[in-house]
Order: structure tokens, then sequence, then C-alpha cells
């Protein structure tokens, strides 16, 4: 079974690029408001919640995402050690959605201490559901994942396997697939997780 949402596109990129950040804490650890942006992006797009995005989301441009990161740095701002934990992701996002006037649009935690084939039922059942993940994972003992070590990115395609499940992630401005179940058993002590979204306007419409 293969599942991938409409995802976008800026300057030639998947999604947004923690790169472009020109704001030096950002560029270094600005992951986890970047898949906030890109998260309001993609529900502004593709769910009618235009309110979310402050610029205009039928052009989207590299200087806007810019001016948007910086909009959400004081709710999920970089800081020493990382935003590291689930509720400081949530914490701080959910500020944001409340000051623009989203009241529908909830967040709620999935621990990486669950297993791999748990983990992959709940990013089944998410995007099955149209809703992209974001995913924190801090350290793994696979050096290849060196780039997405203590790092937030949003997940927004599956394709399951009789023995794994093959995700897609954005970031950087780029689409990359990983092994769910080599990305999920990290060998630390200390585990990141997910994020699970549910729009509650979607039962009143």
């Amino acid at each position: 079974m293969k599942q991938k949402l409409d995802y976008f596109t800026i300057a030639g990129g998947v999604g947004g690029n923690q790169d472009w950040f020109r704001n030096v804490v950002m560029n270094m650890g600005g992951c986890a408001a970047a898949t906030a942006c890109d998260s309001c992006i993609y529900f502004a797009l593709y769910e009618g919640k235009q309110h979310l995005y402050p610029f205009n989301i039928q052009e989207l441009t590299k200087e806007d995402y810019i001016q948007f990161s910086m909009k959400m740095k004081p709710y999920i701002p970089p800081r020493m050690g990382g935003v590291k934990k689930l509720s400081m992701y949530i914490d701080g996002f959910q500020k944001y959605l409340t000051d623009v006037g989203e009241p529908h649009l909830k967040m709620y935690e999935f621990s990486g201490e669950s297993s791999a084939d748990e983990a992959a039922i709940f990013i089944k059942q998410q995007i099955d559901l149209g809703y992209p993940v974001p995913y924190l994972m801090l350290n793994h003992k696979e050096k290849k994942y060196k780039d997405f070590m203590w790092h937030w990115f949003l997940l927004y395609g599956y394709e399951e396997t009789e023995n794994d499940l093959f995700i897609t992630v954005a970031t950087y401005g780029e689409a990359t697939t990983f092994s769910l179940k080599s990305l999920w058993n990290t060998g630390f002590a200390e585990k990141g997780g997910l994020i699970k979204y549910v729009d509650e306007s979607r039962n009143i419409r």
C-alpha cells in the first residue's frame, strides 16, 4: 500500500528550507519552527485554513517564507539543547494557532517510546486521514542519519512493504525516503516521537 499527500514547492524546493533563514539562531536551530510553518502552509492550501499563513498562499515565495519563520520564531524559539520535547512544539504552536484565530486544529503526542510497529500504524492512520506528521528525532546510532539528528521534519507519505514502512519526509527543501524501522530504532534512551494533528472542524462541516 502506498499513500502520499499533496505537498507544495517553494523556489523549486520541496516545502520550506531552514538554510534560507538569515537569522543565525533560526538558521542553526529553527527546524521546529520551520515544521510548524510548513504545516500551516499545508493546512492553508489543502484544508481551507488560509488564516494560518499571513502571506499569499497562491504564490509561495522564498522571501515570504523567511518572514513567516520570523513570525513563528517567538512561539517555537530555538533554545539551548533544542526543541527536544514534543510538548515544547505543541505548547508553542498551539499559542500561534490561538493567536491567529484557529480553534479547531489540535495536537497530541505520540511517544518515541512506542514500538516501530505502533508508529507505522499511527503514521498510516494520519496520512490516510490527510494529515502530515511532524517527526522529532534526537540522537541515532547510525551516522548516516547525522543530518536528521536533533531535528524536526514533516512526514507526508509512506509505502508499505511486507516487513517495513518506508516514509517520505520533507526538510531542507528536499524529499527523502527512510525505512521507518531503521529510523525509529535509534539505539538511545532519550527518544523523540511524532505529533498527531486533529482538525475538530471536520466533524462539524
